[in-house]
């Protein structure tokens, strides 16, 4: 059974390769738009090779403390899911980088052509994802031999993935907010304007931030999840090797049917882009279930209704209805964007004020969508049942990770279509792709959030397994005071965790602002187009507070659980066990509102800018431009970040519970 899964993670690697490769022999243009386009992939590659070289120094003090507390192949394991993180991160973004020009001179051809570029290029960061993800869990499994030291992959891959989702979101977000405030509301310049000395620096941290971030945040969802349910199955199961490989099969399945799926997106007109990219998903959901049904009938040996089919049924679902509830909070076409638009009408405040509603309100639905399908999937199958919806849901991470990165490339292609002085049908067509992909962007973290639930659920009762295993049982009573502390205390975490980022994101805009503001007043000439800005002075400001203040928050999920086993003693397990609890509940709700309240933000804006309520340079469009600066760090930093932090508070709690 463990080949299937490693030859098939093999093919999606393969795959994504020849992508690559056909994604080249698209031509780049030349003259401005090529060297624009140059100096986005050397900040990039620049930032990321900064940011790797630190997370690798703290992986460096890891390892050993891992090799001495537990074992080597646990160490071993949490080196190999840092590499294969980074690495997925890494090839994802520069693969961003190569599509964007690209994509930005297909759009001289057309609609078509350019949908296809930047859709190639994100299928491309999709199929590495989980590729390199089923491979490093199956092949570290077959030379293992055991579950326990996955846990180790996993908290390598948690790790690297955190850093990343911080230190991308600060960068992005500090660029952005600094060139908005500056360049739109002061200096009165459109967006991507050549002439904003901030501009490169945005653009980098689209890359840096929406695709290396997004990157490594779901490889290390889509290794975690496959790694808890392994562990459930293990524990459940003892002896069992079918419970325990499952999950694997059901990740090599889906990624062969995700990939059939990519052959069906097709775009010939812009009210269509956004069907097109949904016909690839739905294709490759239903040839997906298609093939697990047998998958089940055959390796377990149930009745026609399977109860595993039905769970991994219920993961799809959770799936689907979660992109439904995201795009309905997010899209210029529903009533929140529109009602969040109208209040720029009557000024800032009350753009602020209705926006924080529905970012409030937006938490109501994804979470009875999670809620329904966590309890579909218990009530058919039992514990493991919630493993199986979670890893089919994690598994479909192919095609939505390829529908993610598609945002940041046309986002980029728009900006050097900008900069670059490009003829204004091309920046019409690149306008278009790009306010699709901020809906796919959102869309995808929606799916990220309610999938790194459903996996913490699965981590919780894998913590709770592991401790009967050593004979240690305890229940979950309300009246136990440690358990209260616990739940208060992980409660705590995630708003603590989002405190720090969005301060983060403020003090990196700080800087970028006052950096343009000089530029703006010493440089004679930037404004009248006949000076040059000093592009690289922004971006060195951004990634040097990126990478400084990252540290910190990441710290969070890893020194409190360690603080509570220090602490509480005997009663350790049990308070641990509360925090959990604790970071999950209050980690959903904080992650969601924000992802989706800063994305509806964001389009309100765009809504404005396409000609609603006044356009550009509007009273309206200034008060929208203030919602958006609010909502980037809330969608694009302090939210999506959160994922890997409730789960690593998970893995941290998996492996203490072995000392407990």
């Amino acid at each position: 059974m463990i080949l299937f899964p490693i030859i098939s993670s093999l093919v999606s690697i393969v795959f994504a390769l020849i992508l690559l490769y056909v994604i080249r022999q698209y031509p780049t243009g030349g003259g401005a738009q090529l060297e624009i386009s140059g100096a986005i992939k050397e900040g990039s590659r620049a930032y990321l090779k900064r940011q790797n070289m630190t997370v690798g120094a703290v992986a460096i003090i890891v390892a050993p403390l891992l090799w001495i507390a537990f074992d080597g192949m646990t160490a071993v394991g949490f080196l190999v899911g840092a590499i294969a993180s980074a690495v997925a991160g890494y090839v994802g973004m520069m693969t961003s980088v190569d599509a964007n020009v690209r994509t930005a001179e297909a759009a001289k051809s057309g609609l078509s052509k350019a949908f296809r570029v930047a859709f190639l290029g994100g299928s491309v960061t999709g199929f590495l994802v989980v590729g390199l993800g089923l491979f490093s869990v199956s092949l570290f499994y077959y030379i293992a031999q055991n579950v326990t030291p996955l846990i180790g992959l996993a908290f390598g891959g948690s790790l690297i993935s955190v850093f990343a989702r911080l230190g991308g979101g600060i960068y992005t977000k500090g660029a952005d907010v600094g060139a908005d405030l500056v360049g739109k509301v002061e200096a009165g310049i459109p967006e991507d304007d050549p002439r904003n000395p901030a501009v490169i620096a945005d653009n980098v941290g689209d890359n840096v931030g929406d695709c290396a971030g997004m990157a490594a945040d779901l490889f290390e969802t889509y290794a975690v999840t496959a790694i808890a349910a392994m562990l459930l199955g293990s524990l459940l199961s003892p002896g069992n090797d079918t419970m325990t490989l499952l999950p694997l099969m059901i990740g090599g399945i889906s990624i062969l049917a995700s990939i059939a799926g990519t052959l069906v997106v097709r775009v010939k007109k812009e009210s269509g882009i956004m069907r097109g990219l949904y016909r690839g998903l739905l294709a490759s959901s239903v040839l997906a279930l298609a093939a697990l049904w047998p998958l089940f009938a055959s390796l377990l040996a149930r009745p026609l209704v399977n109860p595993f089919f039905i769970a991994s049924l219920a993961g799809i679902g959770v799936t689907a209805l979660m992109m439904v509830a995201t795009e309905y909070y997010t899209s210029k076409s529903f009533r929140p964007v529109k009602s969040i638009a109208r209040a720029s009408l009557t000024g800032h405040g009350t753009n602020i004020i209705i926006g924080l509603a529905f970012s409030l309100e937006s938490v109501a639905l994804p979470i009875i969508i999670i809620t329904a399908g966590m309890l579909t999937a218990f009530t058919a199958a039992g514990l493991y049942g919630v493993a199986i919806a979670a890893m089919t849901m994690l598994s479909m991470a192919g095609i939505i990770v390829a529908i993610d990165a598609f945002g940041p490339i046309t986002d980029n292609a728009g900006g050097i279509a900008e900069m670059a002085g490009l003829p204004e049908e091309v920046r019409t067509i690149t306008d278009a792709l790009d306010a699709v992909g901020n809906t796919t962007k959102a869309v995808t973290k929606g799916y990220a959030i309610a999938s790194a639930g459903l996996a913490s659920l699965v981590l919780f009762a894998s913590y709770v397994e592991e401790l009967k295993s050593f004979g240690h049982f305890i229940s979950f009573d309300l009246s136990d005071p440690y358990v209260m502390a616990g739940l208060f205390i992980g409660g705590m975490m995630p708003y603590l965790f989002a405190s720090m980022a969005m301060r983060a994101v403020g003090r990196a805009a700080q800087g970028v602002v006052e950096e343009v503001r000089r530029q703006f007043r010493e440089i004679s000439g930037i404004m009248e187009g006949t000076a040059k800005p000093q592009y690289d002075k922004a971006v060195d400001i951004v990634t040097r507070a990126a990478l400084r203040q990252m540290i910190l928050p990441a710290l969070i999920p890893i020194v409190i659980p360690l603080l509570i086993v220090f602490f509480a003693g005997p009663n350790a397990a049990t308070m641990l066990g509360g925090l959990l609890i604790g970071s999950i509940v209050t980690g959903l709700f904080v992650a969601l509102s924000m992802t989706s309240g800063g994305a509806a933000w964001d389009n309100a804006k765009k809504y404005i800018e396409a000609g609603n309520y006044g356009g550009k340079k509007s009273p309206a469009h200034a008060a929208a431009v203030t919602g958006d600066t609010v909502g980037d760090p809330y969608k694009d930093t302090a939210g999506p970040a959160i994922n890997p932090m409730i789960k690593i508070a998970s893995i941290v709690a998996l492996l203490l519970a072995r000392l407990l």
